[in-house]
């Protein structure tokens, strides 16, 4: 059987490792040995185990959606192809795995992979046919997804992940379309961040009309104008001017403050913030706001240091949670960083 024991951990260029640590501690966890090796900003890590079925019990050992820096992962090997033959040499490596319920064809997020990405939109159909020929692949959510990350034309890594514990579009890149109306591109983080941590179906229920919101740190408006989109209510903190067409709404009420001083006068149902500042201080913030009941859900970014960003976001998250514990708050806390976050993650709280 083709070696399976290796995982594939794609991420943003730069912070391999921050992947890197962060599965190694949770290898370290589940008692799975092996080590984690990367080259930066080749924008992925891979985690070497030693022992066989390492990688399958790691997987199941974790959900991905926890998971903080890492994008999209696969458990499998890398494989060298030639010049051509290519999908003969794929269905010769692939008869001893499973049959896969669907295929994702994916690069790498760097220079090396935007090249390969039209190499992979015309290879994909005819190796679709010859695996639905050859009996490997069937339309089957609950099979295991096969995932070919291309490295080169000439080096695939052939994965299997399960489609309900992996990323939910290809390489953890939503396509989210950049609305010509939003007064910045920092619109689609939020709501990037609403596909991350809110299931589609609570949209309406948690993201509905009439509700009310706080943006701190607001001007010129891209996460105002998210919330606007959603009929929301919304209060706009910031000393800086908002987008004109946001205050035209009628749904937005701009005050001049300092986002970290600002409270509201009642109780709101969102706030969100996206100001640039120690990532200590924000986390502060978020426990008083959470943790004072001032809101119920909050969506807000912890800019990252120049190091130890992975230690520095779990000391980050413990702080909030033992803050919160001590108030006897429950809340759930989740952190990734986004696609469309830089130097930063985003976190989502909600108030159980």
């Amino acid at each position: 059987m083709p070696t399976m024991n290796s995982l594939l951990l794609h991420c943003r260029p730069g912070f391999e490792g921050e992947v890197c640590a962060e599965i190694g501690e949770h290898a370290g966890r589940l008692g799975v040995a092996g080590y984690a090796r990367a080259r930066p900003n080749s924008a992925h890590a891979e985690f070497v185990c030693s022992e066989p079925g390492g990688a399958e019990r790691l997987m199941h050992g974790l959900r991905f959606a926890g998971l903080i820096f890492p994008r999209q992962w696969a458990r499998g090997g890398f494989v060298e192809l030639p010049e051509s033959e290519r999908i003969g040499v794929l269905l010769e490596r692939l008869a001893d795995y499973p049959i896969c319920g669907s295929l994702w064809l994916e690069v790498l997020d760097s220079n090396e992979g935007k090249e390969l990405s039209t190499f992979c939109r015309k290879f994909e159909v005819p190796l679709r046919k010859a695996l639905l020929k050859a009996g490997r692949l069937l339309d089957d959510q609950r099979k295991p997804r096969l995932l070919l990350t291309f490295r080169s034309g000439r080096e695939v890594f052939l994965g299997l992940a399960e489609a309900d514990n992996s990323a939910a579009w290809p390489m953890g890149i939503p396509r989210l379309r950049f609305p010509r109306e939003a007064p910045s591109r920092s619109t689609l983080k939020l709501e990037e961040a609403w596909h991350q941590f809110i299931p589609r179906e609570a949209w309406d229920l948690r993201l509905a009309p009439g509700m009310t919101a706080v943006d701190l740190g607001a001007a010129p408006g891209g996460w105002t104008w998210q919330l606007v989109n959603r009929h929301m209510k919304v209060t706009a903190v910031d000393n800086g001017p908002m987008a004109p067409s946001l205050m035209d709404s009628g749904l937005v009420g701009h005050v001049r403050a300092d986002g970290f001083v600002f409270r509201p006068r009642r109780p709101v149902d969102w706030m969100v913030c996206d100001i640039v500042e120690k990532p200590a201080r924000t986390a502060a913030l978020i426990e008083t706001w959470l943790g004072e009941g001032l809101c119920r859900e909050a969506v807000v970014n912890l800019k990252l240091p120049m190091k130890q960003r992975y230690a520095e976001v779990r000391r980050l998250l413990e702080r909030i949670g033992d803050g919160l514990a001590a108030r006897g708050v429950k809340a759930s806390i989740a952190c990734r960083q986004l696609y469309h976050d830089r130097e930063e993650v985003t976190c989502h709280l909600r108030r159980l």
